[in-house]
């Protein structure tokens, strides 16, 4: 597992990202990547190793750091006390979405051209990833796009109708940053659209997939988990 350094499409310089790559190298040209999309907590082990576990899958794993115009090599521990959630909301509230959005269009570029890579990709987002890989389904020319209890999605479903890849929306029912009311609203207005499965987990929290974390429920991270590896698969190769 190493870093490596991706070039911002606004000259504005370049960011690291966290790679992860498959054991088995077979035949070049083999393997799909993932992009993971942070949480608020930026890069951190949370991120690492879950980006571990695509490799593990057979795929490149990517873990871009989204916080680098704020402040690079950010890696947070929600579970290190209310400090480290302070800063992690403001980098959130720091944030350019779009030019998050550039920054991961960077990142999807350079990973069609990676050595191993067939030039296909995904993007798998967690939290605020999870609103960003939404947002790249419908920005972006990714294969496949997944998100894990994104925020905020309700906002973005006037943009519902530039999604042409699948995307998987992995939605807990106790998410106390998606209210009920926020969630009918996503369920029903991706109902018709065939590329979008959304599923709705009950009574698991945020974060119910951070594996270790105060919210992990196995039961429901390893039915989502699977529903994503059977995408990838499928979209990935």
């Amino acid at each position: 597992m190493s870093e490596i350094q991706i070039a911002a499409t606004d000259g504005s310089g370049s960011f690291g990202a966290y790679l992860a790559l498959p054991k088995t190298k077979p035949a070049q040209g083999t393997h799909g990547v993932v992009v993971m999309i942070q949480e608020i907590f930026g890069v951190n082990g949370a991120m690492r190793q879950l980006s571990d576990w695509v490799a593990e899958m057979g795929f490149i794993a990517i873990s871009p750091d989204l916080f680098w115009r704020q402040e690079p090599g950010v890696q947070l521990d929600p579970d290190q006390g209310q400090a480290q959630w302070d800063r992690a909301f403001a980098l959130m509230k720091g944030m350019d979405q779009d030019k998050a959005i550039d920054d991961l269009k960077a990142t999807v570029a350079q990973a069609r051209k990676m050595e191993g890579a067939n030039g296909k990709v995904a993007t798998m987002g967690f939290c605020l990833g999870g609103r960003l890989a939404y947002m790249m389904a419908t920005r972006s020319d990714t294969e496949a796009n997944i998100s894990y209890y994104g925020v905020g999605l309700e906002g973005l479903l006037g943009e519902a109708g530039a999604i042409k890849a699948p995307l998987i929306l992995h939605i807990a029912e106790k998410d106390g940053f998606v209210p009920p009311e926020a969630r009918e609203k996503i369920v029903a207005g991706l109902k018709d659209k065939a590329q979008v499965a959304v599923h709705v987990y009950p009574g698991v929290d945020h974060a119910f997939a951070r594996m270790g974390g105060h919210s992990w429920d196995a039961r429901a991270a390893t039915i989502a988990n699977g529903r994503t590896a059977e995408l990838l698969a499928k979209t990935l190769g």
